[in-house]
């Protein structure tokens, strides 16, 4: 059986992770995946995968699926006017389909 979902995607800096993290739990979400990032944008390069000495100044993508579209508004617009005025990054939603026998 499949279940229409959004997925709310925030595109960062990992020295942001932990606020972040705590914005999407307060707001109730049952959980996230985050995976390293890279890639280049308005803000210049970002690698996450070159060894350095701090991995401070990397990139992260956090997921979140929910079935609530006011939860991923929520998350996206606390996240954006908390800190994407002082530090780089992006969130873009998607419609995706969840094929599992336990729902979100």
């Amino acid at each position: 059986m499949i279940r229409q979902a959004i997925k709310l995607t925030i595109v960062t800096e990992r020295l942001l992770l932990k606020e972040i993290i705590r914005v999407i739990e307060a707001a109730g979400a049952s959980g996230y995946t985050v995976t390293p990032a890279s890639g280049k944008g308005s803000k210049n390069l970002r690698s996450s995968g070159d060894p350095m000495v701090s991995d401070t100044y990397a990139n992260v993508r956090i997921e979140v699926i929910t079935t609530e579209p006011e939860m991923s508004e929520r998350i996206a617009n606390e996240i954006g006017e908390k800190f994407f005025e002082n530090f780089s990054g992006i969130i873009y939603r998607d419609q995706v389909e969840v094929l599992r026998a336990h729902w979100l």
